[in-house]
């Protein structure tokens, strides 16, 4: 009854592999952040030479 008031009691390496997976995701979580930056200055770069290519006589693709 005390483990089921207390909580499972996890041994040390299940622990280590907790704290370990933490900071796994938190890496991830840092480098899709850096992706995305990244991406959208690529993004803005080649959009920035596209419109610095057509110059002044850029017209809309719809027009």
């Amino acid at each position: 009854m005390a483990k089921a008031l207390f909580g499972h009691v996890v041994a040390p390496a299940e622990l280590r592999v907790v704290e370990e997976n933490a900071v796994l995701r938190a890496k991830v979580r840092r480098l899709e952040q850096e992706l995305l930056e990244l991406r959208a200055q690529r993004d803005a770069a080649i959009a920035h030479e596209l419109l610095s290519l057509a110059g002044d006589n850029a017209e809309p693709a719809l027009a």
